[in-house]
């Protein structure tokens, strides 16, 4: 392994620190490298510190490098540290880097410094004193304790900025600046300099603001509850007390959806993905399930939607595919779609239209725009020097072959694109080129195309984004793709290929070519719209009443946000163009990438045997959505957020609210009394669900879905602080705080319902059967609070709405998915024997879940003894059945646990 560091780069301190625990252990080249240089490839901007793993894997977050050497170290994860990490993350970061920027860019001192930091160093300080521990984590040291040394040392070295008072954070910090991996880190990253070292780093940074937009912290957020304006309050509780007759009339239901003048339109695509293969997760947080989100809040909002995908069925990879299954081209696509449909239709994704591209449509409108191109002069013929394969007796395209990036030296490019690196080649350019049929070395001869000649199309492209990329909200990186293309100037690009298995080429003496499929690729969403409704045109021919908004992975960009717009442009047929271009960056698997062939990582048709609901993988697909930088799925991670995030925070919220109306007032919802701390509290929920919008309708999907869980943590600290379960017992005034708090946690649940529905639908039709919410309140989301759930509305059956993840289990399925199974014949017994097994399993889960949820409801109830302790056995029954289904061993009865 390398490890990359640079001087005066505040990163590279914490994860110096923590790689002196694998000194010895692990072989680790340390190098220091300028900051301005790439290290790692594929990166358009230097980033340092970078870890190259023995895989040839890079990681470049801080506390992913971090955390590496620590499970490395034999470290166990826990749930406190990564709270640690998130507090450190949101809260204390942004504090910190405006502080740093005021002392070492703008030469400020003293309480200017100290003062955006006070109250992060001293919550720091009262958790250390609070546990009476000398670690963040508990007794030992931590991941949690190296990270945030590794952020505050530059700062806190100088006693002026580390306050006497503040003694268990002082005895704290000097352990850590004591231990000698600490000590080497600080020689090698600050060289005696101090803080100053970081002033080139600083300079180059955009100015830090210590409350720049709204952060999430697992810790109540009482000071900003505290200064919330009378105004805003007032407001708050005149839109609660409106309640359902605020909400706005349901839109009326269309068959077929088309444009509404005078509404907001919004049409919404995910990228076609290639029918030749499985989705695996990151393929669908890239495009289907990312514009899910979207589409489902879209509707929430009222806003005329609709919402289409479909396979992309033509070109190389589907004849290449067919070759390796000895099917046609026709059989595999037929094949696949199916795949892809059910695999979608598990991940609950709400499409209006998943269709594909092997139309009569998608020849009409492709060879329409083309012959558009053609007679306006933005077509051009030229010979192509291609690799023809004379063991096979064809031309070779693309997809048939592979070698050595000439770019990057990846030994598995493909003839259009490099995997590796990013760039697009001419299979000419390859290294060492093979016939992916029969692995022999073809040859160039030439080979008369057809290209789309965009440098002629430049400037209108360039006038297009210049009026387009204003307030709209195309992702950074989908600009920087489509700006350093532009920068390099457009070059015309060939539109045919020598195919049999493709969209004819209408022209004489091109009858035996098809269009290459990143031309008409892109068209196929127009294709589809037309075999959804002959009056595709309403939404494809209409840009001053349609928002066109696309979902694709980065590697897309280029096709959506220039190759189909230079080609719409050039037709001149006022064509829809992308408005908001959604681009994802990359999902990695663990420490490396998805590979079907090795049998490393999750696909789709996987996912639904794993037992763990579609609405679970939606969720934490979503949470670690790669919005600003490459993420990666982690099992561990995975298993983390269930248990923390939805189990304990979201879920265990909504089911004391829910139980408490059904426990304590019968199952309606008592009589509210609003008091000063109860209105300030609809304040605070009314912003932060007027941010869940803000964030929304930017397309931030990963950061609004924090906004729900910060909800949810209000929520129960609310019901923490209040202690209905005590007050209900009390006197008569008790009694009706304990009805004020129920009923108003209750309304809140409410309103996580409906906000979840675009990321857990699933989830959100439970909750919202179990409080028997109206119809209006489920398909509408409100700007503000409101009172939805008013006194004496009676709810339903309440149950738990998630449950745990074991280590074990999560272990079974890391096993499983991280590659070098055994290869069998999918008709093997053994894969027919795990197959049942893992039915069988899911059966019995969804049966030990049923029956649990029959024995909380009888002792809620208060039932007859004899009748709960008969449904109890039971439970236990099926949970020795699911033990022996899952291999587990039959532990011994023991006694009672106390609470």
């Amino acid at each position: 392994m390398r490890l990359f560091v640079s001087e005066g780069t505040p990163g590279s301190l914490p994860v110096l620190a923590a790689a002196g625990r694998v000194r010895g252990r692990i072989e680790l080249l340390i190098n220091t490298v300028g900051p301005e240089e790439c290290v790692v490839p594929f990166l358009t901007r230097p980033k340092v510190p970078v870890l190259q793993l023995d895989s040839g894997n890079y990681l470049f977050s801080t506390t992913a490098i971090c955390r590496y050497f620590f499970l490395l170290s034999g470290w166990e994860q826990d749930d406190l540290t990564n709270q640690w990490l998130e507090w450190e993350a949101t809260e204390l970061q942004p504090a910190l880097s405006a502080a740093l920027y005021y002392l070492v860019v703008q030469g400020k001192k003293g309480e200017d410094i100290l003062g955006p930091l006070r109250k992060a160093l001293t919550h720091i300080d009262q958790s250390l004193s609070h546990q009476n521990c000398p670690f963040l984590a508990g007794e030992t040291e931590s991941l949690a304790d190296i990270v945030l040394w590794g952020a505050l040392y530059p700062l806190l070295q100088d006693p002026a900025y580390l306050p006497e008072e503040l003694g268990a954070l002082r005895s704290w910090f000097q352990t850590l600046s004591t231990q000698e991996p600490c000590q080497r880190a600080v020689e090698t990253v600050l060289k005696q300099q101090g803080v100053l070292a970081l002033r080139s780093y600083l300079q180059k940074q955009p100015q830090a603001h210590p409350s720049e937009g709204k952060v999430v912290s697992n810790e109540p957020e009482e000071e900003e509850l505290a200064t919330l304006s009378e105004e805003e309050i007032a407001m708050a509780v005149t839109a609660w007390e409106k309640g359902l007759g605020s909400l706005p009339s349901l839109r009326p239901q269309q068959n077929p959806v088309l444009p509404v003048a005078g509404e907001r339109n919004v049409l919404i695509t995910s990228a076609l993905p290639y029918v030749n293969n499985v989705p695996h997760l990151g393929n669908i947080i890239g495009c289907v399930l990312s514009a899910d989100v979207f589409a489902r809040y879209s509707r929430l909002r009222q806003w005329n939607t609709l919402y289409l995908c479909g396979t992309d069925e033509y070109g190389t990879a589907t004849e290449t595919k067919a070759m390796e299954e000895g099917l046609t081209p026709r059989e595999i696509c037929d094949k696949y779609h199916r795949i892809h449909a059910d695999i979608y239709h598990w991940f609950n994704i709400s499409f209006d239209i998943f269709g594909r591209t092997t139309t009569p449509q998608q020849t009409k409108i492709t060879q329409d725009i083309f012959q558009r191109l053609l007679t306006r002069g933005f077509v051009v013929q030229d010979t192509v020097e291609q690799l023809r394969c004379e063991h096979c007796a064809r031309f070779l395209a693309d997809r048939f072959v592979e070698g050595v990036c000439p770019f990057c030296g990846y030994e598995e490019a493909r003839g259009d694109q490099c995997d590796k690196c990013g760039k697009l080649i001419n299979a000419i350019e390859l290294k060492k080129p093979q016939c992916k049929v029969c692995r022999s070395c073809p040859v160039v001869k030439s080979s008369k195309h057809l290209f789309l000649d965009l440098p002629k199309l430049e400037n209108r492209l360039e006038d297009w984004l210049g009026k387009t990329l204003p307030g709209s909200d195309w992702t950074p990186n989908a600009r920087f793709i489509i700006r350093s293309w532009l920068r390099d100037g457009l070059k015309p690009r060939c539109i045919t290929r020598d195919l049999k298995w493709g969209t004819p080429v209408p022209l004489e003496g091109f009858e035996d070519k098809v269009f290459y499929v990143w031309f008409d690729a892109t068209i196929g969403y127009l294709s589809i719209t037309a075999n959804y409704t002959e009056q595709w045109e309403r939404w494809w021919k209409n840009p001053e009443q349609v928002d066109l908004y696309q979902f694709m992975a980065k590697d897309n960009v280029p096709f959506h946000g220039l190759v189909f717009p230079c080609s719409a442009l050039g037709a001149e047929d006022n064509y829809t163009l992308v408005k908001h271009l959604i681009a994802t960056e990359y999902l990695n698997y663990e420490d490396g990438k998805f590979s079907k062939s090795r049998g490393v990582g999750v696909f789709g048709d996987m996912a639904q045997n794993t037992g763990i609901p579609a609405d679970i993988w939606r969720f934490y697909l979503l949470y670690i959505r790669p919005e600003g930088q490459d993420s990666a799925f982690s099992w561990t991670d995975m298993l983390l957020k269930n248990n923390s995030e939805l189990l304990n925070n979201l879920g265990n919220f909504v089911n004391r609210a829910g139980m408490f109306v059904s426990k304590f007032f019968g199952g309606y919802v008592p009589e509210m009394v609003l008091t000063p701390d109860d209105q300030r509290l609809l304040a605070h929920i009314t912003l932060e669900l007027q941010h869940y919008h803000q964030l929304l309708e930017k397309v931030r999907i990963r950061d609004a879905l924090r906004s729900i869980l910060t909800i949810s943590r209000h929520g129960n600290q609310y019901i923490q602080v209040n202690e209905p379960w005590k007050r209900i017992k009390g006197s008569e005034a008790d009694r009706q705080r304990a009805g004020t708090v129920t009923g108003l946690a209750v309304n809140i649940a409410a309103l996580l319902s409906v906000m979840i529905q675009p990321y857990m639908p699933t989830v959100s039709a439970t909750i919202q059967t179990q409080l028997q919410l109206p119809l209006q309140v489920c398909s509408v989301l409100p700007i503000k609070f409101l009172c939805t759930l008013p006194a004496g509305h009676q709810i339903g059956t309440v149950s738990p709405l998630f449950q745990k993840l074991e280590n074990d289990q999560i272990e079974s399925l890391r096993q499983r998915f991280g590659g070098g199974q055994a290869k069998a014949s999918p008709k093997s017994t053994v894969v027919e024997t795990v197959t049942a097994g893992l039915q069988q399993i899911q059966v019995l889960m969804d049966e030990v879940t049923k029956q649990g949820n029959i024995v909380r409801e009888l002792k809620a109830q208060k039932a007859d003894k004899n009748q709960v302790a008969a449904e109890v056995a039971k439970l236990l029954d099926l949970k020795k059945q699911l033990a022996v289904a899952e291999g587990k061993p039959l532990e011994t009865p023991k006694g009672k646990k106390k609470k």
